[in-house]
């Protein structure tokens, strides 16, 4: 887990997630914007090589960390680190004040990992093959050199992330939301979490959940329209936090209302 030494007297707004230490520089783009404007600290889980994976066992890890915080906070992750959000605010709602997820489809479970094993079980063709079918699944067309950069960084994400798909089986988990407020996006361009797949999620959401749909990018459009997406999700957060406060103050004036009422 990185945290800036600036948090330490100050706790972080927000929190990114991130389980895949191979798309670091992804997320770069968008994180500088953000942290322009709010307290943003980086929550990175790296799997062992000889640990199973597991996603419990990131939550597990998520949940240590949160309880350090004084406060509840914003949690935003991206595909499986997403996914690793929204189980644990399933379990933890207390210490999540929202969560955003990025390229996360109703069915949450499926990611990029997902289609590649998929095609690697269906198509007569190498790994090789197969991965820079992806790439340019996930990307678009792109110098030799940049597919064979790719290739390596996806590799990595196999054998490192704790996405629960492996060869032999695709998980699956239970779809739909939490109780927090949540923001769900994805890219219209997307064939690995199409957009039909984000729309998916408004027969789970509740009033104050919100659906953004980014106008390109791809599955890491948070990387190509890092702007759009933090005025949305700034937005989305003020909206939050005003919500918050009124909650707090009811509930801070509830019990003197009760005790006049009893005498």
């Amino acid at each position: 887990m990185q945290i800036r030494e600036k948090y330490v007297l100050m706790p972080p707004e927000v929190l990114w997630l991130n389980v895949s230490p191979e798309y670091t520089k992804l997320s770069h783009p968008y994180l500088q914007h953000l942290d322009r404007f709010l307290h943003v600290a980086c929550w990175d889980y790296r799997q062992d090589d000889d640990e199973p994976n597991s996603l419990d066992i990131a939550v597990e890890s998520l949940h240590e960390y949160l309880e350090t915080l004084p406060e509840p906070i914003h949690l935003i992750g991206h595909s499986t680190a997403g996914l690793v959000g929204l189980l644990y605010a399933r379990q933890h709602p207390e210490n999540v004040k929202s969560l955003s997820l990025l390229s996360v489809g109703a069915d949450p479970a499926i990611d990029w990992q997902a289609h590649y094993y998929t095609r690697l079980n269906l198509l007569p063709c190498s790994r090789q093959l197969v991965l820079s079918q992806m790439v340019r699944e996930l990307f678009g067309r792109q110098s030799p050199q940049a597919i064979s950069t790719i290739e390596t960084v996806l590799q990595q994400d196999l054998d490192r992330s704790p996405s629960p798909h492996s060869l032999w089986s695709r998980a699956s988990i239970e779809p739909g939301g939490c109780d927090v407020p949540m923001f769900v996006s994805g890219s219209e361009n997307d064939t690995i979490i199409t957009i039909d797949a984000i729309r998916q999620w408004q027969d789970f959401l509740k009033p104050s959940d919100r659906i953004w749909e980014c106008p390109g990018g791809r599955y890491f459009f948070h990387c190509f329209f890092p702007q759009l997406l933090q005025e949305e999700l700034m937005q989305f957060w003020a909206e939050v936090d005003v919500g918050a406060v009124w909650q707090t103050n009811v509930v801070q004036r509830t019990p003197a209302c009760q005790r006049t009422s009893q005498f």
